[in-house]
């Protein structure tokens, strides 16, 4: 009997990439790997699914189901292994325009009338943020279900309705990130072309058995609407270069 399994190949790779996981409004930080949540939302857009749509939530209840590695892969410089940096963006949000005017509503381009931030009660209006970044960092990524969604996904990431970031917009891809859907997972890890055995690289996988894992993370995603963000824990086992399954 054929099994009804089977394994998508992505690759991530960018001059910045960005995987919150335990980010507030203010204060958004990275892990140091590709989270479930961000490779589910990839999908949604190339899927071309609304946040809280119906096809969403369907999407999102099978996507569950899928068991997800992640890889890190180094890369090279011209002359040796470039290390993977956290990077913080200092960004303001609004303080220069007024939101109650129809003129300057949605819009942050527009200067303060005397070229100074608004504030009330002495107080700026601006929003600090802190955002982090990954740099010089590569992934592979491959996930293991049922093969007429993986089917759709691979589809869609060929020809994507929406924009695929990695983890944020502003984190561009800088080569496809669909490397391909096979029927077994070694055939599968042959398209990321990795020059050493898997088991060389870092990787975080997803485990069935609670006890089997090290940590568990909040980043399996349930809803992405807007008023109901909602996502459940996943446990997984990070294992570091060297360290057989």
């Amino acid at each position: 009997m054929l099994s009804d399994k089977s394994f998508l190949a992505l690759r991530l790779e960018g001059p910045l990439q960005s995987w919150g996981f335990d980010s507030q409004y203010n204060r958004r930080n990275t892990g140091l790997m590709p989270t479930k949540s961000a490779i589910a939302g990839m999908c949604c857009a190339a899927l071309g699914f609304t946040r809280g749509c119906e096809k969403e939530q369907k999407f999102l209840a099978s996507f569950g189901m899928v068991q997800m590695t992640a890889i890190a892969i180094p890369r090279n410089g011209t002359k040796k292994e470039l290390p993977v940096r956290r990077l913080q963006d200092y960004h303001t949000v609004g303080g220069g325009y007024d939101p109650n005017s129809a003129a300057e509503r949605g819009s942050i381009t527009v200067s303060a009338e005397d070229g100074k931030p608004r504030a009330k009660n002495g107080q700026s209006l601006a929003v600090l943020t802190h955002r982090q970044y990954l740099t010089d960092a590569s992934f592979g990524v491959l996930l293991e279900g049922e093969t007429s969604l993986l089917k759709q996904v691979a589809a869609a990431l060929e020809n994507p309705v929406w924009g695929v970031w990695l983890g944020r917009k502003v984190c561009i891809p800088t080569a496809p990130v669909l490397a391909g859907l096979r029927d077994n997972k070694d055939e599968a890890v042959k398209l990321l072309r990795l020059d050493k055995p898997l088991e060389s690289y870092t990787r975080q996988e997803d485990v069935e058995i609670f006890a089997d894992g090290r940590d568990s993370l909040s980043d399996a995603p349930v809803s992405f609407a807007t008023d109901r963000r909602l996502f459940s824990p996943r446990r997984v086992i990070t294992k570091q270069a060297g360290e057989m399954a």
